[in-house]
């Protein structure tokens, strides 16, 4: 395991907690398509936000936390390359989401769609926590933020 450079900030637990919130967020949006029969302003306006958050947030990563590791932990590569692999898919899903968002009335669609980025964002996250949280509590780079890490602000 890294030894931990002498700051307040837990990137590792940063990260989980940045899923955990996205998680959450999903949940809502998920329970938010189960009680309503049509794609509503609301409705649009929530998944865009939480498209817009994930997208942030898988932005931040490959232009600023991967790099990071990459520099200090060249033995990642590989599984940093896999992620970032996984975020160009999650991406396609946010474009089909807003494809449906802005061009159709189509719940069902937008349901299978968001569904399906549930389905694989819970997988994306586990294995990230598993394969990069001591490595970012390790990070030494100096001047880096949640924001610029994760797309997040703490």
């Amino acid at each position: 395991m890294p030894a931990v450079p002498d700051r307040l900030a837990a990137w590792g637990q940063q990260l989980v907690e940045t899923h955990d919130r996205l998680r959450d967020e999903l949940d809502r949006l998920l329970d938010e398509l189960d009680e309503t029969s049509a794609l509503t302003p609301d409705l649009r306006s929530h998944c865009v936000a939480f498209c817009g958050a994930v997208g942030r947030h898988h932005t931040s990563e490959d232009g600023t936390a991967f790099p990071a590791l990459a520099a200090q932990y060249p033995e990642l590569q590989d599984t940093l390359d896999g992620l970032a692999r996984d975020h160009h898919v999650v991406a396609g899903i946010l474009q089909s989401i807003d494809a449906v968002l802005t061009g159709s009335d189509d719940l069902a669609q937008a349901r299978s769609d968001i569904d399906g980025l549930a389905a694989i964002l819970e997988s994306h996250f586990r294995w990230e926590e598993r394969a990069i949280v001591a490595a970012l509590d390790g990070l030494a780079e100096p001047g880096l933020t949640a924001e610029r890490l994760f797309g997040r602000e703490v």
